[in-house]
């Protein structure tokens, strides 16, 4: 059974998408998936950074009509 979710942070600006995504993370198991919609342009730069940080892999970030789709690994336990 996978744990993989979505995460709508439409709407919502620097840094809530970031801290929105770190909260899902953390209720995740190690290699689950999160998609992560945002329309905060500053995603772009903070969403990549949150996850060199944290360790988790930034599988793709995408931008269709203004909405940045990110996808995100969950790092495995410290």
């Amino acid at each position: 059974m996978s744990g993989d979710r979505s995460l709508d942070a439409k709407g919502l600006v620097c840094p809530l998408p970031v801290l929105r995504a770190r909260k899902a993370l953390m209720a995740m198991a190690p290699g689950d998936i999160l998609t992560l919609l945002a329309t905060d342009q500053a995603s772009r730069r903070d969403v990549p950074a949150f996850c060199q940080s944290a360790g988790h892999a930034l599988l793709s970030a995408d931008e269709v009509d203004g909405v940045l789709t990110f996808t995100i690994r969950r790092a495995g336990p410290a």
